[in-house]
């Protein structure tokens, strides 16, 4: 497994890396055999330390966790936890599918925009109509089941999911509603 460890404006050094990677690794040893590899992501907060550790599988699910704490070891710790808590949850799912699916998740190229919230010159987008793209990107798009989308979205605590359904070959949304359900968009040809 590949490991990347960073931080943003933070020294990461040589003892916590390993750290990271012992323990991770050791995560990973349980819930799934074939990882590809790992991001792990320190930050500062105010007076508390961030980390983001997200952990790309072979089934081609990502599996993400992110937790605060007061020192940079006990943040890491506690994302760790959380991910393993989040790997034991899903592992019987996870290992079903690994088993049922002969190839990896087919990914689907994309473009993704991000638009401007507020705008100063409001008339000039009047006339034109069109928002104001602050940032264009590309991004992924999954070939899944409704049942496979439902774990990726919780895996990754994303409140979103854009997949395509591999039963209908169309493209689908599965979302958290308010009350706490899962929702599926399903639009019909």
């Amino acid at each position: 497994m590949r490991y990347e460890v960073t931080g943003k404006h933070i020294d990461v050094g040589e003892a916590l890396q390993t750290h990271v990677r012992t323990e991770l690794g050791s995560v990973m040893e349980k819930y799934s055999q074939r990882p590809t590899d790992a991001t792990v992501i320190f930050s500062k907060s105010g007076h508390e330390y961030v980390c983001e550790a997200t952990v790309h599988l072979s089934s081609g699910l990502n599996a993400a966790a992110k937790a605060h704490a007061t020192e940079i070891y006990g943040a890491f710790d506690d994302a760790c936890e959380k991910m393993d808590k989040q790997l034991r949850r899903y592992k019987r799912r996870l290992k079903d599918h690994h088993k049922a699916r002969s190839e990896p998740v087919e990914l689907l190229g994309a473009s993704s925009y991000i638009l401007a919230a507020e705008q100063d010159d409001v008339e000039a987008e009047a006339e034109t109509l069109q928002p104001i793209i602050v940032a264009e990107m590309e991004t992924k798009i999954p070939s899944l089941s409704v049942g496979e989308a439902v774990m990726q979205m919780e895996l990754a605590g994303a409140p979103v999911l854009v997949f395509r359904n591999e039963g209908k070959d169309g493209v689908n949304v599965v979302y958290r509603r308010d009350d706490g359900n899962i929702g599926w968009i399903d639009p019909r040809n």
